[in-house]
């Protein structure tokens, strides 16, 4: 059984910072492309970036281009969002999903992320 997990959310200062991981089960993330979608409370589901798995090209929507960062570690079989200067309509439930397709077929339930003062 495939298993995505994340975990690093939380509540959060505007302008503050978090780093979300995501780890796989019963697949090796090395041999996919990966993306991180969010969903707003209200709103639908919003892609946020993706990372090819060959050569690693990282991609972002345009309200976090320049602020987030999208990685992988193969040895860890993990993904991560580096989320800076974050702002009150970063808020959203963070998921990872398994490709680049939309919507995504496999994705985790993701972890919450508030940015509130």
């Amino acid at each position: 059984e495939v298993q995505l997990v994340e975990s690093g959310g939380g509540l959060v200062q505007p302008g503050g910072s978090l780093r979300l991981s995501c780890l796989a089960r019963g697949l090796s993330l090395s041999t996919h492309d990966v993306s991180w979608v969010r969903h707003p409370p209200g709103k639908g589901l919003e892609w946020v970036a993706a990372i090819d798995y060959v050569p690693n090209i990282t991609r972002y929507a345009g309200d976090v281009l320049g602020r987030f960062t999208m990685s992988r570690d193969n040895a860890k079989n993990a993904v991560y969002l580096q989320m800076n200067n974050l702002k009150p309509q970063d808020t959203a439930v963070y998921s990872c999903a398994l490709g680049t397709e939309w919507p995504p077929q496999t994705r985790g339930r993701g972890t919450q992320v508030t940015v509130s003062s």
